[in-house]
Parts: C-alpha cells; structure tokens; sequence
C-alpha cells in the first residue's frame, strides 16, 4: 500500500510503497477514506535528532475516517464495512482518566510506550492503517468523512478548551479566539453553537479572517501590536473573558495576556513556542491560564453529535494520495484556508 512516511530527521515526509498490515487480536484495519494534515505534524517533523521521541520511519496522519476492512480475533461490536472515525490520543484504558474517557490524559501512555496514530504509531496517510483497539472508533452514520475527519482533532481539540470555560461564558461575556485557520475557524463555529458569547476572531491573513467572519464571528481583528487594545475598547475596557490561543507563540500569548479581563480564562492551544508567565501582576487579577491536550472519548462523541446537528463544519481543502506531500508544502507555507484533507484511497 503507499503511505507518506516521515524517513529522516529534518527531511519532507515521503510516499513510499510498504506491506498491506494485518489486524491482530482486537485490532481492527481500517480502509482510509480520509486523513488529515496538521501543524502538530510540522512541528514533529522540526525536532532534533536528539531526543526524537518516535521510531522512523514513522507513518504520519493522526487524524483519520475510513470503513473497517477487517477485524482481528476477539473484536465485536464492528462489521466490516462500517464508517467510522478514529479518536487518536490513545491510552492504557486501565487508569483513572482512561476509566473516565480522559486517555488524552492517559498516566501509563509514556511507561507503556503507547502513542497516538500519526504521532508515534503508523498513522493514516496511508491507504490502510491498523486501530489498536474497538473503543477507538466512533460511527460516523452518516456524516462524510472527508468533513468529519478533522472534528477527530481540529474539532476536538478546541472543544476542549471550550468547554472548561463555558461556565464563564454568560450573556454579555466575550471570547476571543487568536488564530482563525484550521482549528480556530471550528473554535468560532463551536463559540456560536454552544455558548452566548460574543466571539472576536484575530489573524493575520485577510483570507483567514473572511473565513471567521462566514462561519460566524461577531468581529475579525487583525492580529498586530494593537490587537490587545482593540479588543479592550470593543469590550468597554473590560476585556476578553476567555482567550483561545491556537496559535501559542510569543507575540499571540502577549496579545491573549494583554487582552484578557480579571477573573478571565487564556487557554494556550497552539504549539508554537509562546508561554505565559503567572503570578500578581503578570496577568489581570484571578487569571486562569492553561494548556490542555486533544479531548476525551465522551467529547468526540460530542463534537460529532454538534456536526449531526448542523452546528459545525470544517472548511477543508482536498488533496489526492500522490499530492500528499505538496499538503505539507502549502500547510508550512501558510497557503492552507481551513484543513488540508489527504484522500488516500479516492479514484
């Protein structure tokens, strides 16, 4: 089967040519309809040999849709032919927060040498890839995959970090959401569907904010030196009562600290470098500021019951297996508007 496999340290992902899998006990092999291609990705590709966490080559993609092909002894619950989707961060299934759905928290993942699809263990960019387990996928009945895929981790991810904050999210509240491209585009849309709040978008790409503004943002605010201000006179100087960095660099989590109210939540998404220092005076009083990872079981089951509903949907960008690699060159490039979708098996 072909698989776009990152090969070696500091070089582009490659399309190789590697042996069909075959699902052992309790795995299943999904046929891929559909996979993504995400900046987690990129940064994976940029690190170090030193302390390069992953065995090469390593077959990238760990957002991921397809039917099951085939099912390994003693799995149940499935038929072959089923439309499913794949929840990535992986867990022991045996701790605390696994029991709870939380295996994005998994404790005994790093001890047992457990990693997600993509991030660890083959992936799906590929035309077949292997699900350790049942409990790891979710029906799509009904939904296509090509548009349902990225809610796997550009829906879930953000839904996430919304969610910790919709206590706070009340008529007259506000939230902005810093970076409007593949998750922060979804970050609107779930804003608008599960909260009252008004939502003010920042980029700094034109098209990007357009793309805000269509799927629902109240105000799109260039993201510059003056973002933070902007916000606080459109919010009668109080400022932002949640803010959702998916971007995650210096300059935006300057911008989030600087544009957040007391009592307010920064939540750091994005994986760009950026940290936010806390302590009295640092942040406005009673700041919580946090950096979560990926979603639980129980919330992809939501995020996909929210697209059932209509109230969410994912601007993708579609690329044939053979272009695998250019969806890398144009992510890098910042030429992606929404999701970069790899369609490993279309004809």
């Amino acid at each position: 089967m072909k698989a776009l496999q990152y090969r070696t340290i500091g070089a582009a992902p490659e399309l190789v040519t590697v042996p069909d899998p075959e699902p052992g006990p309790g795995q299943v092999l999904l046929k891929v309809s559909a996979a993504g291609v995400c900046h987690s990705d990129i940064a994976v590709m940029s690190w170090p040999a030193d302390g390069f966490p992953y065995r090469l080559p390593l077959t990238l993609g760990h957002e991921g849709a397809g039917t099951v092909a085939a099912l390994g002894d003693g799995v149940t619950g499935l038929s072959v032919g089923d439309a499913v989707a794949v929840y990535g961060p992986w867990g022991c299934g045996m701790c605390r927060p696994c029991a709870e759905g939380k295996e994005n928290y998994c404790l005994r993942a790093t001890e047992l040498g457990i990693f997600p699809p993509g991030l660890g263990a083959p992936g799906a960019i590929a035309e077949y890839m292997l699900v350790d387990d049942s409990q790891h996928l979710e029906p799509l009945d009904g939904l296509d995959p090509v548009r349902t895929v990225p809610l796997t981790d550009a829906g879930l991810t953000p839904y996430h970090a919304v969610k910790r904050s919709l206590p706070k999210l009340v008529p007259g509240s506000t939230a902005v959401v810093i970076g409007a491209g593949g998750l922060g585009h979804v970050a609107v849309q779930l804003l608008r569907a599960v909260s009252p709040a008004r939502v003010i978008a920042m980029d700094v790409a034109d098209d990007k904010l357009e793309l805000a503004r269509t799927v629902g943002a109240h105000e799109a605010v260039l993201s510059d030196e003056h973002a933070a201000a902007r916000v606080r006179d459109l919010t009668g100087g109080r400022g932002a009562t949640a803010v959702f960095d998916f971007v995650g660099a210096p300059a935006t989590t300057t911008t989030a600290a600087g544009c957040v109210a007391m009592e307010g939540d920064v939540t750091i998404v994005g994986i760009a470098g950026g940290s936010l220092p806390v302590g009295l005076g640092t942040v406005p009083f009673e700041v919580t500021v946090t950096a979560p990872y990926w979603g639980s079981r129980g919330e992809l089951r939501e995020v996909l019951d929210l697209a059932r509903a209509g109230a969410v949907e994912v601007h993708v960008e579609t690329f044939a297996m053979d272009e695998a690699p250019l969806a890398y060159e144009r992510l890098h490039a910042g030429k992606i508007n929404g999701r970069a979708m790899i369609l490993p098996n279309a004809s």
